[in-house]
């Protein structure tokens, strides 16, 4: 379980900080010049294949089992600090009401936002092959 733990950790940490730095350049660059929508259209996919690799070195790294289970764990570990995270950082870095955190996510480019999050908690898993717990003897 401690693999687990330091692995949904290192990978929420290594993600948020390059989507940190992706989500600056969106708001400043690209939104202004293009939009919200193709704004995130461009990010998203760029931040689904950085979780890819980001997520390949640390279950490598820290021998987390390609098993459903550990996967799934550690991949709900990272989507919920990563979640919990963005609405903290949206209240009281930003100032917003909980609320608006809130009502940003049914926006159409907060749905795609929260299933690329989505995703990035599943991609643990996906990794695996879908491959279950081999039946106990």
């Amino acid at each position: 379980m401690h693999n687990i733990v330091k692995s949904a950790l290192v990978y929420f940490a290594i993600v948020f900080t390059l989507a940190f730095a992706m989500g600056i350049v969106r708001v400043l660059v690209l939104i202004p010049r293009i939009g919200a929508l193709p704004a995130v259209l461009i990010e998203l996919p760029l931040l689904l294949t950085v979780s890819w690799l980001v997520c390949r070195r640390v279950t490598k790294r820290w021998a987390v089992p390609a098993r459903t289970g550990p996967r799934l764990k550690m991949g709900l570990l990272a989507f919920s600090i990563l979640m919990i995270t963005e609405a903290v950082m949206s209240v009281w870095l930003f100032g917003r009401p909980f609320g608006a955190f809130l009502a940003d996510l049914l926006t159409l480019t907060g749905i795609l936002g929260l299933t690329g999050q989505m995703f990035f908690g599943l991609i643990p898993w996906i990794q695996t092959g879908s491959k279950t717990a081999p039946p106990s003897a």
